[in-house]
């Protein structure tokens, strides 16, 4: 069996009887380790100990007073967040659950890193034992922002942070055989270079195809119904779909902000201008298997998730609209 995005630490947590992930010391330590929570070489005693005493016991209680007594404010501000997020993990019998909560409670306070590292941990257990390079490569959409590449008919997805501000050259298969002349290349999975995404995959350094037809939306489709059946218990069957013709727009789910709003406006009869329409990057229908737990108003009409680019050419996708948008009855959380 493949191991995949061994930087999540998921190794590191044990799991409870329903296989969700309970938090451990192991992972807690780890977690303090990362090189963005090391003190700085200018970092002041308080924080240092702090550091320390924490590495040695990451459950420990810390007062208000020693994270007073820090002399730089942006130390303070930033183990304030760390202390928030480990004790959201230590509240909650499961990461998932604490998950759950957070996003549930409309109002997340913590810094997109924390929650991004978080969906990490949880996807990779979602998908344990998944086989296809495609569906986790479409699944890092949850937790990584993406830019777009458009190439001649293509729409290719680059991790954001990989690509940064470069111009980017997608290498595809046809133009590897033509030797083809590139800048700064991305290598674009697909069939030929699928098993090298086993040993890539904590570099997030290929890109994937969301053309439509291409098993891009197929493999993001299928990573969003292992992402809802392990956290709410629900099966779905999640359908790429090319346009909205005469769609009686009932319910949807914007799988980011801008689709969100993009959603909004269709739902209110408005007619897309070229530009605004021109930014969907995918549509979706959804079909609950057990029709009884869809909310009576929205009854046989279909659910539609929609996915959009900013006009800057960059997607951050928000997996938590989905736990908290679909018209459900009764969610279950994860325990």
């Amino acid at each position: 069996m493949n191991d995949f995005w061994i930087s999540c630490g998921h190794h590191l947590l044990d799991r409870n009887a329903d296989g969700g992930l309970v938090v451990t010391d192991e992972f807690l330590k780890a977690y303090l380790a990362r090189p963005e929570l090391m003190p700085p070489d200018d970092a002041c005693a308080v924080e240092r100990k702090l550091h320390r005493d924490l590495l040695a016991d990451p459950r420990r209680a810390v007062a208000a007073a020693e994270l007073a007594a820090m002399e730089d404010a942006d130390a303070r501000e930033n183990w304030q967040f760390v202390l928030a997020f480990r004790d959201l993990l230590l509240r909650h019998p499961t990461l998932e659950a604490a998950y759950l909560a957070l996003v549930r409670s409309r109002s997340i306070a913590l810094p997109p890193l924390f929650v991004n590292q978080l969906v990490h941990v949880i996807l990779r257990n979602a998908l344990d034992g998944c086989d296809d390079p495609f569906v986790l490569r479409a699944a890092e959409l949850f937790f990584r922002p993406q830019r777009i590449m458009l190439h001649e008919q293509s729409l290719l997805l680059g991790d954001d942070e990989i690509i940064g501000g470069l111009k980017m050259t997608p290498v595809l298969s046809l133009m590897s055989m033509l030797g083809a002349p590139t800048e700064t290349q991305i290598d674009v999975l697909d069939p030929d270079n699928a098993d090298h995404y086993w040993h890539r995959s904590d570099q997030f350094d290929m890109g994937l195809d969301l053309t439509a037809g291409t098993r891009g939306p197929a493999a993001l489709a299928e990573a969003m119904t292992r992402w809802l059946s392990h956290l709410l218990g629900i099966d779905v069957a999640i359908e790429p779909i090319t346009q909205l013709r005469d769609a009686n727009f009932t319910w949807y789910v914007g799988l980011d902000s801008e689709a969100t709003a993009i959603g909004d406006r269709l739902w209110r009869g408005e007619v897309l201008d070229d530009e605004t329409a021109g930014r969907v990057l995918a549509l979706f229908r959804v079909t609950f298997d057990d029709a009884a737990v869809v909310a009576d108003a929205v009854g046989q009409e279909p659910v539609y998730l929609i996915m959009a680019m900013t006009a800057g050419l960059t997607l951050r996708v928000k997996p938590q609209n989905l736990l908290t948008g679909l018209p459900i009855k009764h969610l279950e959380a994860a325990s």
